[in-house]
């Protein structure tokens, strides 16, 4: 036994002072560039550089997306230690905009056949319309960014700075014919190929020989949270979970005790809220979104003949359109994902608060109130106390005025246990 524990810890200790064959590990960026996007990444190169792989290899599809998000994937990717591919892939992929500012900040920057690159351009976000001198200061601003490590990529930083001044887009030929990747591939085999043996200068000037041959490439993807956030982080998703909170919350409201309605609303709620958090959110539209629940209360409450309908179905439309504002398409909401929701909802929530107000003005029909109006047969002379039969029951009852037994009679008030009747004229 002492024999085995000694073998036992020889053994330990040679697997602890031999490292673990290099590999290259692989995640994807396909859609917009955004918080969890960066913290994929930041997953990414921290787990690389924790297994000592020979390579991170990136491929990237992407519309673009935020600068403050495109800045920390930038910033890790220049600080990683191990070398960082970004391979813009399959075929027909593009990385525009931010997309372009991390292909460019690449170990190595490739592209796949039949993809583009570039218009980088910024557009300002939020709140009123900016002035030219703003404008040049944004501008300024982002292309010193990009020069600021195209040129120490040993690429064309006065071409690439033309993306973001001029809005320009190149396809894998004319970037790099233009010198802004390294190379283009046909697919990803064919890119590690290409790499293997290749010399690449690292973000800090040093030399580095990539040994890709025959590197097994293990696929990284993404957490569970970061899946739920990543879906979640998709404005039309974001505001559709966000109505169907508020529709829950107000089933709830309506039917209280019912617990699945309350909590399903609760938490699609929070998670909208925490999404759209992350997102360039103008917050005057949640209060449009408000004012377009209030309006539909009101068109319950009041009768307007729809006139109230129509105005919360447009607010909710025009809260829903301008709920994000983000810098692309891609990450803002569609005016058909409005339509669908505001319309529907509209309709739905005035139907249900219909139906909630009726309810309250109807007669009451159970306990002492709800025989109040019944009519009914005196079963003895009321003068002014005897006995009537009201609601299939006997009762103690008290007239104002003589009633004669077998004449009908009607409840206007319980007191107690006796009816206050008139007769019916």
């Amino acid at each position: 036994m002492k024999r085995f524990i000694s073998l036992l810890v020889a053994f330990l200790f040679l697997i602890a002072a031999f490292p673990a064959a290099a590999q290259i590990l692989r995640i994807h960026i396909d859609g917009t560039i955004q918080p969890i996007t960066a913290e994929e990444v930041s997953r990414a190169i921290d787990a690389a550089q924790r297994r000592q792989a020979a390579a991170l290899l990136i491929e990237i599809n992407t519309p673009g997306g935020l600068v403050d998000s495109t800045r920390e994937i930038v910033a890790r990717i220049d600080a990683s230690s191990v070398p960082v591919i970004v391979f813009v892939a399959p075929s027909g992929a593009r990385a525009a905009s931010a997309g372009f500012f991390i292909l460019e900040s690449a170990d190595v920057a490739a592209m796949a056949n039949g993809t583009n690159t570039g218009a980088a351009h910024p557009v300002t976000i939020g709140g009123p319309k900016v002035d030219d001198i703003m404008k040049a200061k944004v501008e300024n601003d982002t292309a010193a960014f990009l020069r600021s490590y195209v040129a120490r990529r040993g690429r064309n930083a006065e071409e690439a700075e033309k993306a973001v001044r001029q809005s320009i887009s190149w396809t894998e030929k004319e970037a790099l014919d233009r010198h802004l990747i390294d190379l283009t591939a046909r697919d990803e085999a064919d890119l590690l190929k290409q790499l293997d043996g290749r010399v690449i200068h690292r973000f800090d000037g040093s030399a580095f020989t990539l040994h890709l041959a025959n590197q097994p490439v293990e696929e990284l993807p993404p957490t569970l949270r970061q899946r739920v956030l990543g879906w979640l982080m998709d404005p039309n998703i974001a505001f559709l979970v966000l109505a169907i909170g508020g529709l829950s919350l107000y089933a709830e409201f309506n039917h209280p005790g019912a617990i699945v309605p309350g909590v399903v609303g609760v938490i699609f709620i929070l998670l909208s809220l925490f999404a759209l958090n992350l997102l360039p959110t103008r917050y005057a539209s949640l209060a449009l979104i408000v004012l377009a629940f209030v309006l539909f209360a009101l068109e319950a409450k009041f009768v307007t003949h729809g006139i109230l309908t129509v105005g919360g179905i447009v607010v909710l439309t025009l809260g829903g359109v301008l709920l994000v504002d983000g810098p692309i398409p891609e990450m803002r909401v569609k005016l058909l994902t409005s339509l669908a929701v505001s319309i529907p909802f509209g309709l739905i929530t005035v139907f249900l608060m219909s139906i909630a107000w009726r309810a309250r003005r109807n007669k009451v029909v159970t306990g002492s109130q709800g025989i109040i109006g019944e009519v009914g047969v005196a079963r003895t002379d009321l003068l002014p106390n005897g006995k009537v039969f009201v609601h299939g029951e006997l009762w103690n009852a008290h007239s104002s005025k003589p009633i004669l037994s077998g004449s009908q009679i009607r409840v206007i008030a319980v007191r107690e246990l006796e009816l206050e009747v008139e007769p019916v004229t």
